[in-house]
């Protein structure tokens, strides 16, 4: 018999929605009307965020559907002979998909891999960019519609030594529809219900997290989409089985909120970190750091109120850095409270009635680079519950039209 939260090969949205909706606070707010879902304005967040399990699974298909083109990419580019980069670029939370795949894949591809905001590309390029042979310049986007998104490809298509990859949510988008065909272009488009309708990205980000693993060297397509259904399992046990403790959480109304991770998971907490300083509409202030960096100052941002999120490493090593800093924050009794995510959680990490521990471990084996899926999501489930917390509306959280779903346009600035 399936469980309530494992997902089989041929789950759908609809199917899992409903098994969601059976309970708990996630179940409640599933369980009424889309109509009046939207009227409440959460209905787009909720939905894109409970889906994600089940489009991880769709996106290893579409990746390994796309293997020649990937292959020839990295071919043309250099990468697969170790003579060329490959560059991750994009802007907001598509850079910190970026970041939360350059190590890892330069770790397995064996070249210079480094994720770069598309605004410094625009403003620095020649100190952005990898100073000889040729590249790879991947561009990750939700819609494609940002103005650094096609301001970028202009600025490089001319240049003979860069190779390009559009890995976007939206094939209507601008840099679908007006660079896809260019010479030296390829473009993977992932389903469509990952275009997120909602101001924040949530299913957008993770799916193209996993479609970025695709870059690595190629992996038997069986093995990938195994893989996914690991993490998605992980996910879903999160959405089954730790919602409702976040919600806790997040109803006791923090005002400041630090996020930690190591390695790619930095990428996760710097994700995590901006959704919910945007589903706060700024009323939490936020921060992302490794565990050792902290300590050299950004330590002081953890308050008395402060929820401080560990992201904690799989590797033994690296966990043991960060055990050293969790407890040294509890000799300094800093922060109300902490959520930790990881498998196999020391108890000693979360003692006190507001403390929460998300545990993958049943998931399966979880490397840090899959377990960044898992790690965003639980940063969106709290960012999703704290922002109805404060009376916002999680599909439109910025109350006065600070921020939109797409960035409005604004001048691009020619170079000599």
């Amino acid at each position: 018999m399936v469980e309530m939260d494992d997902l089989d090969p041929g789950a759908t949205v609809e199917g899992w929605l409903s098994r969601l909706a059976a309970g708990g606070d996630i179940g409640a707010l599933l369980g009424r009307s889309w109509d009046d879902q939207l009227a409440r304005g959460y209905g787009h967040t909720l939905r894109e965020i409970a889906q994600q399990p089940v489009t991880w699974a769709e996106t290893a298909e579409r990746v390994a559907d796309h293997a020649a083109v990937i292959d020839s990419l990295l071919s043309d580019a250099g990468v697969t002979d170790g003579t060329g980069a490959l560059v991750l670029t994009g802007s907001g939370s598509s850079l910190y998909a970026g970041e939360c795949l350059a190590l890892p894949l330069q770790h397995a591809l064996r070249v210079p891999v480094s994720a770069v905001a598309a605004g410094q590309i625009l403003t620095h390029p020649d100190a952005s960019l990898p100073p000889a042979g040729r590249f790879a310049v991947v561009s990750l986007a939700r819609s494609g519609n940002s103005p650094e998104s096609g301001a970028v490809l202009e600025l490089l298509l001319p240049n003979a030594r860069a190779f390009h990859l559009i890995l976007t949510c939206n094939g209507q988008g601008a840099l679908a529809t007006q660079y896809g065909a260019r010479p030296k272009v390829r473009t993977l488009v992932l389903d469509e219900k990952t275009h997120d309708k909602s101001l924040v990205m949530t299913s957008s980000f993770t799916n193209m997290v996993l479609a970025g693993w695709g870059l690595a060297p190629r992996l038997d397509a069986a093995w990938f989409s195994g893989r996914a259904r690991v993490v998605a399992r992980g996910a879903a046990s999160v959405l089954r089985r730790s919602a409702d403790g976040l919600a806790r959480v997040a109803r006791r109304g923090f005002s400041s909120a630090v996020y930690l991770g190591s390695g790619c998971r930095l990428g996760a907490a710097r994700e995590s970190s901006l959704k919910m300083l945007e589903m706060s509409d700024g009323r939490v202030s936020t921060l992302a750091d490794t565990y050792l960096g902290l300590r050299h100052g950004p330590m002081s941002a953890v308050r008395e109120d402060t929820v401080v999120v560990a992201y904690l490493s799989s590797n033994p090593v690296v966990r043991a850095y960060e055990l050293d800093l969790l407890r040294e924050l509890d000799r300094k009794k800093l922060g109300a409270s902490r959520v930790v995510v990881g498998a196999s959680v020391p108890s000693d990490l979360a003692t006190r009635a507001e403390d929460l521990v998300v545990d993958v471990t049943a998931a399966g084996a979880l490397s840090d680079p899959e377990i960044v899926l898992v790690d965003v999501v639980v940063g969106q489930i709290l960012a999703f519950f704290r922002c109805l917390g404060a009376g916002l509306r999680p599909d439109s959280p910025s109350a006065g039209g600070v921020i939109n779903r797409v960035v409005e346009r604004f001048a691009i600035h020619a170079r000599p």
